[in-house]
């Protein structure tokens, strides 16, 4: 077990949040989150604090010595400052285990290393003056290549430009051309725009339709010619992650020519429900004992906690609808393993305000291989029926095949239940 699972299985042995710890030790939830994920290390001070906290030596959290033996001062995060002579002495001896563990050099004669370290300051006086006259040349030659590269990328970036918005204009059907969101209804989960086009070149008979495409193909829309030559039109489709609105100018001969307006990307998500959600499943601090996972006591325990945001930054003004319902899941490889039962906050949990709570069944298990992922995720449900899933972190074993690890991160990654299995 690294330093951090071993700060996380205790946390959870207390039922301490990872925001309660930090609270407790002076230090931030962000901070306790580096630790138990062994991307940083805590401080001297920090493990000592936490060794008293937790009733283990400072030893045992390092990984030094195997058996939880009682730390020797009284369990306080708030004595964590100066350390006393028995925290000294104890970190001592962990200094000298640790030394005493490596292996000693064999003895060598002093001799050979010394010669060679002579022979090596003389011919490194002797390279200096050349390395130096190298080096110089070197920096001038960089520099006038660099200035050539210079010169000529300019030039180039300056023909592309031109090149380009010729092109663009001589591709470019349009004079001017504008979209618009409207009108909004999740619960059909549509959405209206408003169009205009103005043809570069229009033709007496010229008329045109308005074309938009929600991931299904384009479906048509009817175009009106009204003063100044410009087609108008209102546009409805289906709401999703991506649409794109275009136009078709069609010349009296028949000729169609489409010309894209806009691309609207992720209008569907702006609308999903935005007090969410702070997910409360981690692994890392749980055995593999022959390929199972045991999920006891508080283990089982699975919570996350709405967090309000504004929707005020919303793109387009779109509406945000509200979450009605909640069902977490435990998945192996996004398949369901078992569904887990809403319940209240157990009473041995200290620090989890605001959390909604559910829970495996007792002792539950799982087994799981070396190419398995495993995972909590949330199903939420919004007042129009939609549905999606918040998974934020995936796990598998451990490369020493006795501990879970991260997988990969999604911090509040959003998925379609389409994606699932269950």
């Amino acid at each position: 077990m690294t330093i951090g699972t071993r700060i996380a299985q205790k946390r959870k042995e207390l039922s301490l949040s990872q925001e309660a710890l930090g609270e407790q030790l002076g230090v931030s939830r962000q901070a306790i989150y580096k630790w138990e994920s062994d991307s940083a290390l805590p401080e001297i001070e920090k493990l000592i604090a936490l060794s008293r906290l937790f009733g283990v030596s400072v030893g045992w959290l390092l990984g030094v010595e195997e058996s939880e033996r009682p730390a020797d001062a009284p369990h306080s995060a708030e004595n964590s400052g100066e350390l006393t002579e028995a925290q000294l002495k104890m970190v001592e001896e962990i200094v000298a285990r640790y030394l005493a563990a490596q292996p000693k050099p064999p003895k060598r004669r002093m001799w050979p290393f010394v010669l060679t370290g002579f022979i090596l300051l003389i011919a490194t006086f002797s390279l200096i003056n050349r390395l130096d006259e190298i080096s110089q040349q070197y920096q001038r030659v960089q520099m006038t290549v660099s200035n050539v590269q210079s010169s000529v990328n300019s030039q180039i970036n300056g023909i592309s430009t031109r090149v380009e918005s010729i092109l663009k204009a001589q591709n470019n059907l349009t004079a001017d051309y504008g979209t618009e969101i409207i009108a909004s209804d999740l619960a059909r989960n549509i959405v209206t725009f408003t169009a205009r086009a103005v043809p570069k070149t229009y033709e007496e008979g010229m008329s045109a339709v308005f074309l938009a495409d929600s991931g299904d193909g384009p479906a048509e829309f009817p175009a009106e010619l009204a003063p100044g030559r410009t087609f108008t039109g209102e546009i409805t489709t289906e709401l999703t992650d991506n649409i794109v609105l275009s136009v078709v100018f069609i010349s009296p001969d028949g000729v169609r020519q489409t010309q894209l307006l806009d691309t609207y990307d992720g209008l569907f998500g702006y609308t999903l429900p935005t007090e969410y959600i702070n997910l409360d499943g981690n692994m890392t601090f749980m055995d593999v004992t022959n390929g199972t996972v045991t999920f006891s006591n508080n283990d089982r325990y699975v919570s996350f906690r709405k967090i309000s945001v504004s929707t005020s930054l919303t793109p387009y003004d779109m509406p945000v609808a509200k979450a009605v319902s909640f069902r977490m899941g435990l998945f192996r490889n996004r398949t369901l393993l078992t569904w887990l039962e809403p319940c209240e906050k157990p009473s041995t949990f200290h620090g989890f305000e605001d959390h909604e709570f559910f829970r495996l069944p007792e002792n539950y298990s799982v087994s799981i291989t070396g190419k398995d992922t495993l995972c909590f995720a949330l199903f939420v449900t919004d007042e129009y029926g939609r549905e999606f899933v918040i998974c934020e972190t995936v796990f598998k074993i451990a490369d020493n095949e006795s501990d879970l690890t991260y997988a990969s991160r999604p911090w509040h990654h959003i998925t379609s239940p389409d994606e699932w299995t269950y």
